[in-house]
């Protein structure tokens, strides 16, 4: 620090203390900086990951055959799972496809306590 005619020296403590926050003033702007860029990392490659990624495929066409006179009471979809419950002569049954490929994956059947 250059002093002028007029300045009065500083005692080596205040010194000390001067020295010492601009210390951690430093610390504090790298650190400000080291996280700025990481949060502007991670944006990027979000960004990236998501804007370069294809559109899934469209499911393919498929038939579900139904024993005769069935009719289907509703359907539900949740985790990667198409469910669709029929009754089919007085009993009831879920029917469960994977969404993906409409593929049966397997059959619960709906039948009241004796």
């Amino acid at each position: 620090m250059s002093q002028t005619s007029g300045e009065n020296p500083l005692d080596p403590a205040a010194a000390q203390v001067i020295q010492k926050a601009r210390r951690l003033m430093l610390i504090a702007s790298l650190t400000t900086l080291i996280a700025l860029a990481a949060v502007l990392v991670v944006i990027g490659y979000r960004v990236s990951r998501v804007g370069g990624s294809a559109p899934p495929p469209p499911p393919p066409d498929v038939s579900a055959l139904l024993p005769s006179g069935a009719r289907v009471i509703s359907t539900a979809i949740g985790e990667g799972r198409l469910a669709v419950t029929i009754e089919a002569g007085g009993a009831q049954e879920v029917r469960l496809f994977d969404l993906h490929t409409l593929q049966s994956v397997g059959r619960i059947a709906l039948t009241p306590k004796p």
